[in-house]
């Protein structure tokens, strides 16, 4: 399944051909967004929603994407990993356990780290080097000088602007000198790129080197025997939401030899280093053993040489470029073993046989140049032949002159995107031995002449980050799109040190089991499902059961459960590689729809939209440029739409690499079969009331006040549980580098819209979902943060002190549990009970205290007793019958106490109430002296009643009915509450 992936998006970047305009946007200034941000962690202390517990549920065996590793030299136990989005882990247990140090900050998206072990200083480079679809930029430079404690940003306006950061090289002796290789927007054109120097800590920065505003500096060596010799690669690269330019004449290899004050340009055409337009990104690596050798991986976008086919070949191998010019006549001579042996290669569906086929040409009902259509784009599929990839050279004279080290190029590693790897090692001990890293990662023995794959079990394929050990050659700690790997072998065997949760996911789903369960998908790691009761345990090890199963493979995308059942699951990979799923059986069918000979082909998004209708299980829908139904199980389609996108006929279009023009959201009423809404990546959105016999375009009527969102991309769009003519939707402009929070909300089915959550700071936003019981509760995920609003979307509040500044991508409500699901891009899974969140929206009258319902406790006479020894703990309370809730208008100093039914003081603390809902947590114990008295209390003539002391030492309450109140400022709120038998 891997190799089929990685076949299938190679080509899928090869043959997308898809058409989009050409627009150039104003992008959000950093400086806006960091003010912007900083507001908003303001606005934590003040929301009413900042104590709501949020509890972390895994997984952690799949991981996600590592950015760096940095390991203590002195002690290789010690060490930090980063992530791309997932924020910065310390571990000194050999990464059995992890801290989590980066991730209050406002980005959590890191390029690059460098430490300082002596003095425990970190510095940290925010925004992604790896340009890929969910690359999220920074706000530049971070330090820390006691290791991850405390944080200071240390970067000005312009280093700020440069949102992804390369590598940092620090000075080996003076701890204010460092050099920053700044790789700029990812999205737009800015100058804000280069290398920039401090020699004050950080106070002020220099730029020392600049090549144009779309080359920035990808990596950055220094000597490690002359600090003054530092090497740079420049990269010229530039995404748009249809096309990614990922080489140019911009990039190449700097040299400085007074410190990076100045540089000079190693790789031209005299040096033996390739110039042309295909110089993708390059990695380097210097070895201390001989500092004179500079090693450079480079991504080369020229195209392969066709092989040329000999006349025997040409006479007998059909090709897709003959078939473009083919005349019928031609084409009915073909012999029809050569035309089986085309389609067969080609993987047409079995009931394109020859016979169909050439029936079809002979009729006129199709020409054969359809053959090659049906495939993808003529152009791209057939005449753009492979990018050469990857190559390795060598310099033995510090950069003067260079030489590849192998013959051709090394096949199979980076294939068509380079840009996503980038890096190469060298040993510290041996010069001549070198690791690439790519898909797998590879070694040489002999100075990259040959090469040989250490990708072993228990290894992602994709590989990201590499530290060799200086002393002890073999011993190799690897960061990949799976988390963390060890070897102490040179690669022959490797453990796997995943304990944090720091999945990617695009996708969240729960079912209605009991206990229900969640479903995602997740970057590079495939669709994974189990209990939302899961909690981090390594238990599993022993037991060979890890609670989370996983159900597809590839890039994981959206999932729909049929709640009849909840065993059927339909779910995708990337690309619109759909499938329906037996839980029970396993048992997978492919359920994509086709296009047919003589259409062209469907468009599908990265991300493609499913939804499974709510009124008959049996319906789904699929959304590629068009909408398909299916009224069996995804059997049979049909094509409901026209196409609902800008499409290929856009004025002022061009060309693009990247799957555009697609469909990106899919939503049905839950109150009317039939009435459609969905959303593409170019801004458009429609709806259809007869269930899609006609679509409207309702994009058109909130454009015309606001024309710039033209083409921003439809994150979601939400047909409302509570209102019919109601609908949501979120815009998002990241990939214009425009970071403004867009949510709109009509009540008349589009025709009218209106601007809601004007207060969210400048952060894109990528779901909204509605509450499923109380109309006036909203939920947001934006790239940094999860809000809720209780006013219908009027203001929203940050929601929960402890979550994490990390991309939300999806946003699940379980209405039995009334739980609320986040999935995110770096922090895999979270679960909040939301049912305090539920009855504060519908609460008319805020200006004073109250307390929330609390349910029936039912009494165990375990509570405080041993487990099977005294060395193994006690049972306790569970935390839902431990836990009370009230809200307070404005923070004061309060005393809580709980009370008999006699009114009796049983137990009483001080704690501060803050403003909004507060939770204490009480462990349903008292004192010997309240013991005794409501022993006292409950005992009649005929039995004496008594609260035994329990092995924990503690007293617990007894079955009965009690209140508990709060004093403030004199003034008490109260709620009664029992204990009840089992």
């Amino acid at each position: 399944m891997k190799r089929y992936f990685l076949t299938f998006l190679t080509t899928a970047l090869f043959t997308s051909s898809v058409i989009a305009q050409d627009i150039q946007l104003e992008f959000t200034k950093t400086e806006n967004r960091i003010n912007s941000q900083n507001e908003s962690i303001k606005k934590l202390e003040d929301s009413w929603l900042k104590n709501v517990p949020i509890k972390s549920i895994g997984p952690t065996i799949m991981s996600g994407r590592v950015a760096d590793i940095e390991v203590n030299p002195n002690n290789p136990t010690e060490f930090l990993a980063a992530f791309a989005s997932g924020g910065l882990w310390y571990t000194n247990t050999n990464g059995t356990s992890f801290t989590p140090l980066f991730q209050n900050q406002r980005v959590m998206s890191i390029g690059d780290i460098a430490v300082n072990w002596e003095n425990s200083t970190i510095w940290v480079g925010t925004g992604e080097k790896n340009s890929s679809r969910s690359s999220y930029s920074g706000d530049g430079v971070y330090v820390s000088y006691n290791m991850g404690k405390t944080w200071e940003h240390k970067s000005d306006t312009e280093l700020n602007e440069s949102q992804h950061i390369g590598r940092i090289i620090l000075h080996p002796t003076d701890k204010n000198t460092l050099w920053v290789a700044a790789l700029g927007h990812l999205y737009s054109k800015n100058k804000e790129r280069g290398v920039y120097k401090t020699t004050d800590g950080g106070k002020t920065w220099k730029k020392t080197l600049f090549v144009d505003e779309n080359t920035g500096a990808v990596d950055l060596i220094i000597d490690p025997k002359n600090p003054n010799i530092l090497y740079t690669a420049t990269w010229q690269r530039h995404r748009a939401a249809w096309d990614f330019e990922e080489a140019g004449i911009g990039s190449g290899i700097y040299r400085s030899d007074d410190a990076g004050e100045n540089w000079t340009k190693l790789t031209t055409k005299e040096s033996g280093f390739l110039v042309s337009e295909g110089i993708g990104r390059i990695g380097l690596t210097i070895s201390k053993a001989n500092p004179d050798w500079i090693y450079a991986c480079l991504d080369n976008q020229d195209r392969k040489p066709k092989a040329k086919e000999t006349n025997k070949t040409q006479k007998t191998k059909l090709s897709g470029e003959a078939l473009l010019t083919m005349t019928k006549e031609q084409f009915l001579k073909i012999p029809d073993a050569e035309l089986t042996e085309y389609l067969r290669k080609n993987r047409f569906p079995k009931k394109y046989n020859t016979t169909f086929v050439k029936t079809q040409i002979k009729e006129g009902k199709i020409q054969p140049k359809a053959l090659v259509e049906f495939l993808g784009d003529a152009n791209s599929r057939l005449f753009d032949t492979p990018v050469k990839g990857l190559e390795v050279y060598l310099s033995k004279d510090k950069g003067k002159t260079w030489q590849k080290t192998h013959e051709g190029s090394i096949d199979e590693v980076v294939y068509s995107y380079g840009y996503y790897f980038g890096e190469i090692r060298v040993s510290q001990i041996n010069p001549k031995k070198l690791y690439v890293l790519g898909v797998p990662l590879i070694t040489s023995d002999d100075g990259g002449k040959n090469w040989k794959s250490i990708n072993k079990d228990n290894v992602h394929a994709d590989h990201q980050a590499l530290w060799l050990n200086p002393k002890k050659d073999g011993h190799l700690i690897n960061g990949n799109d799976g988390g963390i790997n060890i070897t102490y072998n040179d690669g022959k065997t490797w453990s796997k040190q995943n304990s944090i949760p720091v999945g990617q996911f695009y996708s969240v789903a729960t079912d209605r089991a009991e206990p229900y369960n969640v479903y995602g998908g997740l970057q590079d790691n495939g669709v994974w499902t189990a209990s939302h009761e899961y909690e981090y345990s390594n238990s599993w090890q022993e037991e060979g059961n890890y609670p989370y199963k996983r159900l597809l493979g590839g890039d994981g995308m959206q999932v729909e459960i049929d709640f009849r059942d909840n065993n059927t699951v339909y779910t995708c990979y990337q690309f619109g590689n759909c499938f329906k799923i037996d839980k029970t059986t396993s048992e997978r069918n492919y359920i994509t729809p086709s296009h047919e000979l003589g259409q062209k082909p469907f468009r599908f998004n990265w991300q493609t939209p499913l939804h499974l209708s709510k009124h008959q299980e049996n319906i789904l829908y699929m959304g590629s440029n068009y909408v398909h139904r299916s009224f069996d199980q995804g059997k049979t389609w049909e094509t409901i739409s026209e196409d609902l996108t800008r499409g290929k006929n856009s004025k002022g279009a061009k060309n693009g690499d990247v799957a555009y023009n697609t469909l990106t959201s899919i939503d049905e009423s839950a109150l009317r079969f039939g009435l459609l809404y969905v959303g593409s990546d170019d801004g458009m959105v429609h709806v259809s009331k007869d269930a899609g016999f006609s679509w409207e375009n309702i994009s058109q009527n909130y454009l015309k006040e606001f024309p710039k969102y033209k083409n921003f991309w439809v994150s979601r769009v939400i047909a409302s549980q509570h209102k019919m003519e109601r609908v949501y939707i979120t815009l998002n402009g990241y990939r214009f580098d425009n970071f403004e929070s867009i949510i709109f909300v009509s009540n008349d089915f589009g025709k009218t819209w209106t601007q809601i959550g004007k207060d969210l700071p400048l952060e894109s936003v990528n779901v909204i979902r509605e509450d499923s019981k109380t109309e006036n509760l909203l939920f947001v995920g934006t790239d940094h943060n999860l809000y809720a609003s209780l006013d219908a979307g009027i203001s929203f509040m940050p929601l929960g002190k402890d979550f994490p500044r990390v991309a939300v991508h999806d946003l699940s409500v379980q209405p039995v549990a009334n739980h609320l699901v986040v999935g995110t891009h770096g922090r895999s899974l979270f679960v909040i009970d939301i049912a305090p969140l539920q009855s504060l929206s519908a609460t008319k009258n805020t200006e004073k205290s109250f307390f929330l319902q609390k349910d029936k406790v039912k009494y165990n006479k375990n509570w405080g007793r041993n487990y099977w020894s005294k060395w193994a703990g006690n049972y306790e309370p569970n935390e839902e019958d431990k836990q009370f809730i009230f809200f307070a208008p404005k923070k004061s100093n309060a005393e809580i106490r709980i009370l008999d039914k006699n009114n009796m003081i049983l137990h009483s603390e001080k704690l501060e109430a803050n403003k909004g809902l507060n939770y204490w947590n009480y462990d349903l114990t008292i004192n010997e002296e309240a013991a005794k008295k409501i022993s006292k209390s409950l005992s009649t003539k005929a039995k004496t009643f008594i609260i035994s002391k329990s092995d924990n030492e503690k007293y617990y309450l007894p079955i009965s009915s009690y209140k508990i109140v709060l004093i403030e400022n004199g003034k008490t709120t109260e709620l009664p509450f029992e204990i009840v038998e089992k």
